[in-house]
């Protein structure tokens, strides 16, 4: 697929791998949207990258907020005329302890990880079917595949997504509608540098944009990176629950002693 004067639309924008992809696109030759609840980063991104040859549109959304899901939806349409591509990337986590589990917690990472998402199909899924075509590009995570320690509701929200995408692939296929599920490994974020474990194969941002503009292009239905750990997660994903639960459980206990 060439991205040139195609006319995107990406949550969670201002950091992480949201930002960089943003990065990678403003070199498209397109229009993009970039959405997220810190309006002063947005504009300074716009600022920066638009051109010439490229138009970046801030917006300020946040996900969990359905009426402002609908007002970015309607403004993307008004200011591009329609939507080609939509890159749902926006997302939260804590690491929650089960000793201090926080119910206002849970509720977060899933309504941005989870029902923000809900929120946006909601509104491309008919529209993308009235044209019969578009691209439905979602951000999971690799951490999909198991309830690792104190990342349980994280891993829930995104397993939960993958899931959707995965009905929502065959479902919409019909209608010439392409589903990506994204599924990246440890990328240095803001959100992973709060995180108190080792983290193998970390990646740099700019490197995971680069993969996943490369898989849209390519139409690709699953963009997995980097292959040992898709290897990893895999094997995890097979293992008797005993075997998971034994070495989770050591990891755990690592961390206690550690006073973390």
């Amino acid at each position: 697929m060439n991205l040139s004067g195609k006319s995107i639309l990406l949550t969670g924008a201002s950091s992480g791998i949201g930002y960089a992809v943003a990065n990678k696109l403003s070199k498209e030759n397109c229009k993009v949207a970039i959405l997220a609840r810190n309006t002063d980063k947005l504009r300074e991104f716009a600022s920066e990258f638009s051109s010439a040859n490229s138009f970046i549109l801030p917006i300020h959304c946040d996900v969990s907020d359905q009426e402002q899901v609908n007002s970015a939806f309607n403004t993307i349409l008004a200011e591009f005329g329609e939507i080609d591509i939509a890159i749902l990337n926006a997302g939260t986590s804590y690491r929650i302890d089960a000793g201090d589990f926080s119910a206002d917690k849970g509720k977060e990472v899933v309504s941005v990880n989870l029902t923000g998402n809900f929120y946006f199909l909601e509104k491309l899924i008919p529209y993308f079917i009235s044209k019969k075509r578009g691209m439905i590009v979602g951000v999971s995570s690799l951490a999909d595949t198991k309830g690792f320690p104190r990342s349980g509701v994280y891993n829930a929200s995104k397993a939960a997504f993958s899931k959707v995408l995965e009905s929502l692939r065959i479902e919409l296929s019909g209608y010439g509608i392409k589903v990506i599920t994204v599924r990246p490994g440890f990328v240095k974020t803001p959100m992973t540098d709060k995180n108190e474990f080792y983290m193998p194969l970390m990646m740099s941002p700019e490197k995971a944009a680069g993969i996943i503009v490369a898989g849209i292009k390519k139409e690709k239905r699953k963009i997995q990176f980097p292959f040992l750990t898709v290897v990893g997660t895999n094997l995890l994903g097979i293992i008797p629950d005993s075997i998971f639960e034994f070495f989770a459980r050591r990891h755990l206990e690592g961390l206690k002693k550690k006073g973390l």
